[in-house]
């Protein structure tokens, strides 16, 4: 037996010790709730709920992109993209013959296997026959509406979404907003401790919250590939998951309702996630960067990120970026050089 003579004499405790021991508790107990924040955030990241501005004019030159990378040719140009992915994306439109070229493109590029695309092209075409018609249908009739006068009427899309008049009301610009760079990716910026989703999950159930993440799911798609054909490149969605304020981890049925439909993101809709950005780690964390990558799903950590965003982590809410230019411009020229 080893004695614990000496290590631990209660006589000998002060009050210092004491204070350093609750300390030393407090931090390892808030490191263990942040490391369920993330990954419950990293969830998020695939479900990132919130809607689209218009599309902008600016045409962008040919960039690499590491979600592109299993393919031979490092471009985003569609022409390129689909020349040399056409075997694949023949044999694709076999199984979905309705599906446009660009949506075959994003199932040949997003597996290292014909057979893998092929299985996730024969799952998203029987959830968009069966158990997500309705989402999709809603989805394609809110993004009809919002651009019919040429330009993006978000409250459409909003007011359109599954269950709105409950969701709403806790998911605005303040928490969750979306930008878009000058090459025509989408920013989905996520301020996650400022949703109340304690009280969100007591107004809707896990299947209503899940039907919505997955509506924004299919807007996110429809807005992604119109950007494609028309800037002639691959549009991804870019996420900033910002980690200011987070305390605690997230409400257990709203982190059921996130897992659930980030579990079907990549198979139905593969090769749409650009790359994802955890920022404004706080310092107790930082230390623990290389712990807390292993920790997330392979395909979110293929395009990880932890970084500084002093622009982003300067606001107290979302509001300036999406309302303020001269905010929202600060923030993509630091988005563009956290990118790089």
């Amino acid at each position: 037996q080893v004695s614990m003579k000496g290590y631990f004499n209660p006589s000998k405790v002060s009050c210092h010790h004491l204070l350093a021991a609750s300390i030393i508790i407090a931090q390892a107990t808030q490191v263990k709730m942040m490391l369920r924040a993330l990954l419950l955030i990293a969830a998020c990241a695939s479900s990132a709920n919130a809607f689209v501005p218009a599309a902008p004019n600016a045409r962008s030159p040919a960039t690499t992109s590491s979600q592109l990378q299993a393919v031979a040719i490092e471009t985003t140009k569609i022409d390129d993209l689909i020349q040399a992915n056409s075997a694949t994306i023949k044999e694709l439109s076999a199984i979905a013959p309705d599906f446009a070229d660009i949506d075959l493109l994003r199932f040949a590029l997003g597996f290292d296997t014909k057979q893998e695309a092929a299985a996730s092209l024969k799952e998203s075409v029987a959830y968009r026959a069966g158990s997500g018609k309705e989402i999709v249908e809603a989805a394609q009739k809110a993004y009809a509406a919002a651009i019919s006068d040429g330009g993006w009427n978000n409250d459409i899309v909003r007011d359109m979404a599954p269950h709105a008049s409950m969701i709403n009301k806790f998911i605005t610009e303040k928490n969750i907003i979306s930008v878009s760079t000058k090459e025509g990716d989408l920013v989905y910026i996520i301020r996650a401790s400022l949703i109340d989703d304690k009280k969100l999950m007591q107004t809707v159930s896990v299947k209503q919250m899940g039907d919505f993440f997955m509506y924004v799911k299919e807007i996110h798609n429809l807005v992604a590939n119109a950007r494609s054909r028309q800037n002639g490149r691959l549009s991804q969605v870019i996420f900033a998951n910002d980690i200011k304020g987070v305390r605690k981890p997230p409400d257990a049925k709203f982190s059921k309702a996130l897992t659930e439909s980030s579990n079907q993101y990549s198979k139905l809709y593969p090769s749409l996630a650009g790359p994802t950005m955890i920022t404004n780690l706080p310092f107790v964390l930082q230390a623990f960067v290389g712990l807390i990558k292993p920790l997330f799903p392979k395909v979110v950590q293929d395009r990880l990120k932890f970084v500084r965003a002093p622009v982003l982590g300067a606001q107290t809410d979302l509001t300036p970026i999406a309302r303020d230019p001269a905010t929202k411009k600060a923030f993509l020229n630091e988005i563009e050089k956290l990118l790089r």
